[in-house]
């Protein structure tokens, strides 16, 4: 009897046992883990992504202010106390040389009287006209400053400053010529200054004309130049306006212009490219002259009119 009461103990406990361990509570979870919308993950934000916005705007600001601060070449000037022209010394009236041999001209003046305002001295570098942006650029001279016509091309090649004067490129003849009209210059030898802008233009504003042209002579100077006009071994010489007018004064009577005008143009000062506070402070002093009247005084001198008042 005590064993079969064992028995049947045991087969109850076993049952117990068995109910205990069934999976229905672990349906139950599972099932509300199922039917319950699992929350999203938020995604960390990440700090490269934030900043990344933020980089360019940074950079920019650092470059500029690591070019600011490269930038001492006012400095430099102040430290030296001088800086140097690179001028033609014969392109008359602007910069040339008078009978004593001495350097003249407005440009020269002028810049004389900014360096004043400046607080500095300018040396006078005479230079191949041709070579002249590789002068500015090995260090041999400051500034480029003689009439030096304001280009795009040059504008790659020299940090060009605000235009000072106007000018017009014309063609000149002898007084008593047969040349009336480009159209006659058809077949003529004509001749330019090498390196000049009336070269420049002929050759790239205005290949029509030139191709009716015999020849297009170069010369290294204006004095040259005239030379073959007064000779007749050039029909004409292409220059600058202001050149042109000087040596009509000279030789009253001798020249004439034709009444068609090639180009007009303006005249800048060319620093190098990066020279940024030198050129700041001199085109300040620059200002500072045409405001007190300086700059008009000194124009009137050489051409009887305020060549500055234009800008």
């Amino acid at each position: 009897m005590k064993k079969v009461l064992l028995i049947a103990l045991i087969v109850v406990m076993a049952v117990f046992a068995f109910a205990g361990c069934s999976p229905a509570s672990g349906n139950t979870a599972a099932e509300e883990d199922a039917t319950t919308p699992a929350e999203e993950p938020v995604a960390a934000e990440d700090p490269a992504t934030e900043d990344a916005s933020e980089e360019p705007a940074a950079e920019t600001a650092d470059a500029a202010s690591e070019e600011t601060a490269a930038d001492d070449s006012w400095q430099k000037i102040q430290d030296k106390g001088s800086f140097i022209m690179g001028l033609d010394d014969k392109f008359p009236p602007m910069g040339f040389r008078d009978e004593a041999g001495e350097l003249v001209g407005f440009d020269i003046d002028l810049a004389r009287l900014i360096a004043e305002q400046m607080g500095v001295e300018v040396q006078l570098q005479p230079i191949d006209w041709t070579a002249k942006e590789m002068e500015l650029d090995s260090g041999n001279i400051d500034v480029i400053w003689n009439g030096y016509t304001i280009t795009d091309e040059r504008k790659e090649k020299v940090l060009m400053s605000d235009p000072y004067m106007k000018n017009e490129q014309v063609m000149l003849v002898l007084a008593d010529s047969d040349i009336t009209t480009l159209e006659d210059l058809a077949g003529q030898k004509i001749a330019v200054q090498e390196g000049s802008s009336a070269q420049s233009m002929l050759e790239k504003s205005m290949p029509e004309l030139l191709e009716t042209f015999d020849e297009l002579v170069g010369f290294k100077d204006y004095t040259t130049a005239l030379l073959d006009v007064d000779s007749g071994q050039v029909a004409a010489l292409a220059v600058d306006l202001v050149v042109a007018d000087y040596y009509m004064a000279q030789k009253e009577g001798s020249y004439v212009l034709l009444d068609e005008r090639l180009d007009k143009e303006e005249y800048g000062i060319g620093f190098r490219k990066g020279d940024q506070s030198f050129h700041d402070a001199l085109m300040a002093a620059f200002e500072e002259l045409k405001a007190n009247g300086a700059a008009a005084e000194l124009s009137n001198e050489w051409f009887g009119r305020d060549v500055t008042a234009d800008f």
